[in-house]
């Protein structure tokens, strides 16, 4: 899906500025996942877990997650 938005000069936005805040807006919200929001953001994932970081945002991670993670790790012979 392609949107236009027309935004004031005087925001100075790029559009990589604008994925990135709408990756974390999201990600808060939690509509998307931790991968989503790196991949909406246009950068890597821990380079997204350190932008949230820098602005004191926690990553949603629980059980369910972690079993997971667990299962998927074994699954790659982790």
């Amino acid at each position: 899906m392609q949107i236009a938005i027309d935004l004031p000069d005087y925001l100075q936005l790029t559009e990589a500025d604008l994925r990135q805040e709408l990756a974390i807006a999201l990600f808060q919200q939690e509509r998307i996942t931790l991968g989503s929001a790196s991949q909406l953001a246009g950068m890597h994932q821990i380079e997204f877990q350190r932008l949230i970081a820098s602005r004191g945002i926690i990553i949603h991670y629980n059980v369910n997650d972690l079993k997971q993670d667990l299962k998927s790790l074994q699954e790659k012979g982790w």
